[in-house]
């Protein structure tokens, strides 16, 4: 049969006409929802913050990560005309803080302050809780990254990173190493340099960092990984020095100390702990990024720069997805350590 529009009932005319102009007012009216959303959370963004800020963090207070928060957060209290509070809530692995956070409403007022291994580690140090902690919390910006040295006692015979190596692997167990816990990067690192050299070393944990340098001082356990802030005191009395530090290049602030590559150890000894601030999933992408932006230019004031460099903290200028690409690195290089060596927290 041959069709013939001019057959067509009007009603029919009409009834088309009208699914066209339906489906038209629908598309606009969808793109005007869009303009006005994107319209929304320009302005979101423009206006943050306008009201104070809390800063929840997994440090106590006095430490060197609270220390230097304390003074980003000054900075950023100056910029945004907006009062920043610190809300130190150590303890639980990090778990304190990470919980009162993750109760917080996700508008930008409420961050919260981590080192890569609460995001990292955790997952693995505590599987039966079965928490990921970017499954609750979206990076928002880079702090900075803190160098691990190699301390030994004064008197101790080895000389350099193949003297201890080469002690290590001589007596499986017989060479220990402390750290300030279980879990924590001093920990980490010794069993990525056992990963690395095929040796097999004691790990002893400590609960205060100044027992455990104490210790190393007096020879037991026979070394540890330390940070500038935690271990110069110490040093300075000269009760330690440091073999090296594990890092790809050395460190301004200790030129004299090697790399652990230099030294006679492996170059893949990098041992490190970033610290960043993150949001409570859900925050607006675009308020995130005023965070970021703001916190990255704050970190270039000459005198947040004078006091990261008294701990040796490198600041960072991390993007985002920088910051997603570290810990995904880190994630799977302590996934391995944590599930060779079958360390829990459970």
């Amino acid at each position: 049969m041959k069709n013939d529009q001019n057959n067509i009932p009007a009603h029919t005319h009409i009834a088309h006409t009208a699914i066209k102009l339906n489906r038209r007012s629908l598309v606009a009216g969808a793109a005007l929802l869009a303009l006005a959303g994107g319209a929304e959370a320009q302005s979101t963004a423009a206006s943050y913050p306008s009201r104070p800020v809390t800063v929840v963090t997994a440090f106590a207070v006095g430490s060197g990560p609270d220390a230097v928060l304390r003074i980003v957060g000054e900075k950023l209290a100056t910029r945004w005309k907006q009062g920043v509070t610190v809300d130190n809530r150590p303890g639980g692995g990090g778990f304190v803080a990470i919980e009162y956070a993750r109760r917080a409403k996700p508008d930008g007022y409420t961050l919260l302050q981590l080192d890569s291994e609460h995001i990292s580690a955790l997952p693995y140090l505590y599987k039966n809780r079965n928490f990921n902690t970017l499954d609750h919390f979206d990076p928002v910006a880079p702090l900075f990254l803190t160098p691990f040295f190699v301390a030994v006692p004064t008197a101790s015979p080895w000389k350099n990173m193949a003297d201890l190596i080469k002690a290590a692997k001589a007596d499986a167990g017989k060479v220990s190493y402390g750290s300030w816990g279980v879990g924590s990067p001093g920990h980490l690192g010794g069993e990525w340099l056992d990963y690395l050299t095929g040796s097999k070393m004691t790990h002893v944990p400590y609960r205060e960092v100044s027992q455990l340098f104490t210790s190393v001082a007096n020879g037991d356990p026979a070394w540890s990984f330390a940070s500038l802030p935690s271990s110069q005191g110490i040093y300075k009395s000269g009760k330690i020095r440091y073999l090296a530090v594990a890092a790809p290049k050395r460190i301004a602030q200790m030129p004299e100390v090697p790399t652990v590559a230099e030294a006679g150890g492996p170059a893949e000894l990098d041992v490190n702990s970033f610290v960043s601030l993150l949001s409570p999933k859900g925050v607006d992408a675009g308020v995130r990024e005023k965070i970021r932006a703001d916190v990255v230019a704050v970190l270039q004031d000459p005198q947040v720069k004078e006091k990261f460099a008294t701990f040796a903290f490198q600041p960072m200028g991390f993007t985002v997805a920088e910051m997603q690409q570290f810990a995904k690195k880190k994630s799977e290089q302590y996934k391995l350590l944590i599930e060779k060596a079958h360390i829990s927290l459970d």
